[in-house]
């Protein structure tokens, strides 16, 4: 791969190499304009956002719901835990699909089945058949995790993913604290609309994916290998390489990414066509390479899944308060994500390892990325720690906001580093790492709250969520092992064993 300016640099500044290489196709989806790119990015990050928000949005609304479908306080948590299901089964059956059929029709027929289960959940009274409507709800949004990373892939250059990822990231965490603030409000009038709310924001992104997000799965190997590389010389491009038995001609011909129907209902052409059941095979193998499944178990396990724990608990936390107070209460959190991404995250990772790769031959360095989570383990650790206390010695509210705060911050900054992490490990082979990803975080999510109620219940908030606090901090050792032995793990077991889509049939 030959060397290239990054992005935006000025004269005189080193050169970094760029991955994925482009073509001089006007198809190719590197090549798309800023606005259609950034356009593409805010519909992703849209699913992505509702992919957290559907399961919190009903928080505020509990009691109602306690109500309505005659059911404790543990039953109703498990109304979160549902969806949580659906968006860890979610990637293994749509991975494989969106290299067939493509993302675009990935994403259309996802978000059309969210909301006709939405829809389904607003008008049924039944316990039973709302936890099946939830289910769909969530397997119908999780398109956004695997198949939204897939796409970001798709449109940007490797040095550009860590603010890219960190956007997307940002849509996850801030659906999740968003949805309960709006439930919140909308509870007044009623549980039911809490539903139609949510089943009005899916109806306007299934709208946005029909007319504004095009295809972006691309043949790129095919494409290059038929000397269609911007390095290649323009007499090369006009002649196919000896051997080749397609010509460039039929690559011309071949229909992509704008090209292709409004509606694909065969596989997109150009592309290796993976069977159904790989992510599935894929998922289990990638337990074998621990630059992934390392983090990852462990992120999820001692780190993330407390979200659930704060998030569920609020309503619990302050019950004198209104429902549309309680979602008021989402405020920190929010404030935390918004903070984070801003100031400390995304952009703030790129530069890092933009600075790494100069220090070591312009060459990109995975373990670069882990810097940003030593603070966020601490921040999270210490807003853990925060909260349960203040709400056992009954302190002023804004203290629980202030841990709120520093809670979400450190989650917000942590999901970026190992969600960019993983995809740095291994470019090639992304929607399986990713895969990988959202059935891990999302399985523990749909453990946690089958167990914090009745932890909470038996030794109080201050033992419950400092206990919390203290195996997060165990997160410092694995990203310190990470950043010592991730290379050479990576040299030990190699590239995964199996192909991506990008490769050519």
């Amino acid at each position: 791969m030959s060397p290239r300016r990054k992005s935006g640099a000025e004269e005189g500044e080193p050169l970094l190499k760029r991955h994925p290489e482009a073509t001089n196709d006007p198809l190719d989806p590197l090549n798309f304009s800023k606005l259609e790119k950034w356009t593409c990015l805010a519909i992703v990050m849209y699913l992505y956002f509702l992919f957290t928000y559907i399961t919190t949005t009903t928080v505020p609304s509990f009691p109602q719901l306690q109500e309505d479908l005659d059911i404790s306080y543990a039953e109703v948590n498990w109304t979160v835990a549902i969806p949580a299901l659906g968006l860890t089964i979610g990637p293994l059956l749509w991975s494989s699909l969106a290299d067939i059929y493509g993302r675009r029709m990935v994403f259309i027929v996802g978000t059309s089945m969210a909301l006709v289960s939405t829809v389904w959940a607003a008008v049924v009274r039944d316990y039973e058949a709302y936890m099946a409507a939830r289910f769909f709800q969530g397997l119908g949004v999780s398109p956004g995790a695997t198949v939204g990373m897939a796409i970001i892939n798709d449109l940007f250059f490797e040095h550009e993913r860590g603010q890219k990822f960190g956007l997307w990231v940002l849509a996850l965490d801030l659906g999740l604290v968003v949805g309960p603030l709006v439930g919140g409000f909308v509870t007044l009038l009623g549980q039911s609309w809490v539903q139609w709310v949510t089943a009005i924001l899916l109806a306007c992104l299934l709208l946005l994916e029909i007319f504004f997000l095009p295809e972006t799965l691309y043949p790129r190997r095919l494409m290059l290998s038929r000397n269609w590389s911007r390095q290649a010389s323009s007499a090369s491009q006009r002649r196919p390489a000896s051997g080749d038995s397609v010509s460039t001609s039929t690559a011309l011909d071949l229909p992509r990414t704008r090209n292709l129907p409004f509606l694909m209902l065969t596989p997109i052409p150009g592309v290796r066509h993976p069977k159904l059941w790989d992510p599935f095979v894929r998922t289990a193998k990638t337990f074998l390479y621990p630059n992934v499944s390392v983090p990852i178990v462990a992120y999820c396990f001692l780190w993330y899944w407390w979200v659930l724990s704060v998030v569920t608990y609020i309503p619990a936390a302050y019950p004198i308060y209104a429902p549309h107070v309680q979602g008021l209460f989402f405020l920190g959190l929010i404030v935390g994500t918004l903070f984070s991404e801003t100031f400390c995250s995304g952009s703030v990772s790129d530069k890092i390892m933009q600075r790494h790769a100069m220090k070591n031959n312009n060459k990109m360095i995975p373990e670069a990325r882990l810097w940003l989570a030593y603070p966020a383990c601490v921040m999270t650790s210490v807003g853990l720690c925060l909260w349960g206390v203040s709400v056992d010695q009954n302190l002023h509210w804004m203290v629980g906001q202030s841990a709120f705060f520093l809670f979400a911050a450190g989650i917000q900054m942590g999901n970026t580093c190992f969600s960019s992490y993983i995809v740095d490990c291994y470019p090639f082979h992304g929607m399986s790492m990713v895969t990988f990803y959202s059935v891990i975080l999302n399985l523990s999510a749909f453990i946690n709250p089958f167990f914090i109620a009745y932890w909470v219940e038996a030794v109080g908030y201050s033992w419950a969520f400092s206990t919390q606090a203290l195996i997060t901090l165990i997160m410092i050792p694995v990203v310190f092992v990470l950043q010592r032995y991730g290379g050479s793990w990576r040299e030990k077991v190699g590239e995964p064993d199996w192909v991506s889509s990008e490769y050519t049939t």
